[in-house]
């Protein structure tokens, strides 16, 4: 009996952590809209999440990306089909590689990085010294952040997608010795509606995720600087988690409503 307890608990505990997750994230969504609009804040998040992230971004589509063209255009040749390795990089980057790897490295940095920093403030009570002064710390400190997230978080995508075909054309002319106009011809066949808007919808999906999740842990943590650890630690895990499931929802849905135009 006691393992059911167990499971039993950790049900109730999980479904009561749903519940209030899902009505800070509405309170979040709220804090958008009305005044005062925080725009220095807002701006500076958006330098911290987005120049901040640039670099790391930029490393990892190169690096995907080449890897992805070593390993396709590889399996190609068995086929005599490597003049179609552009098509198939943009498949799996603007679809799949780029927002996914896009949205787990913005919230392997950024989401540790707000977690803690909230958490921080609400263990040396500086959340409860604004409320004292009548400012909302929703507002204040998770707005800004949420709008930075849903502006760069694409932002950064569309750079990961660039880099990553990128390297995939360095593979493809000086390994596969596929001809320029061949890559990019095929690259420019798939760039087709319905690919732009998959690799477009799901950044911006991401971008709640780790905006919601994030801000509630860094609200939400306790006990001191152990708990705001504890809380970070969590607060990557758990949009890392979430991601992946989003990922596989939103290309379902996708799928389902575009399928002329994929």
């Amino acid at each position: 009996m006691k393992p059911i307890r167990v499971l039993l608990d950790w049900l109730k505990y999980f479904a009561y952590e749903c519940q209030r997750l899902f009505f800070f994230s509405v309170k979040m969504v709220a804090s958008l809209f009305g005044r005062p609009i925080y725009v220095p804040e807002t701006f500076e998040q958006m330098y911290l999440i987005g120049v901040g992230s640039l670099f790391l971004v930029v490393l990892t589509g190169i690096s995907a990306g080449q890897a992805m063209a070593l390993q396709f255009s590889n399996e190609l040749a068995d086929f005599g089909s490597k003049n179609y390795l552009g098509r198939i990089m943009v498949l799996a980057i603007v679809r799949e590689l780029g927002p996914v790897l896009t949205g787990l490295m913005v919230a392997a940095r950024v989401a540790a990085g707000i977690t803690a920093e909230i958490g921080s403030m609400k263990s040396s009570n500086q959340i409860d010294a604004l409320i004292s002064f009548g400012i909302d710390p929703v507002r204040k400190l998770a707005a800004p952040r949420l709008i930075s997230l849903i502006f760069m978080v694409p932002a950064l995508t569309v750079v990961c997608d660039a880099v990553a075909i990128t390297g995939g054309w360095l593979i493809a002319l000086f390994i596969s010795h596929i001809t320029s106009i061949t890559y990019w011809t095929a690259v420019k066949e798939r760039l087709v509606f319905g690919n732009i808007l998959m690799g477009v919808t799901k950044p911006v999906i991401y971008a709640f995720v780790i905006g919601f999740i994030s801000c509630y842990k860094g609200f939400t943590a306790e006990g001191g600087t152990k708990g705001v650890g504890r809380a970070t630690t969590e607060s990557v895990v758990i949009t890392s988690i979430t991601i992946l499931i989003a990922n596989f929802i939103i290309t379902k849905a996708i799928f389902s409503i575009l399928k002329g135009y994929l």
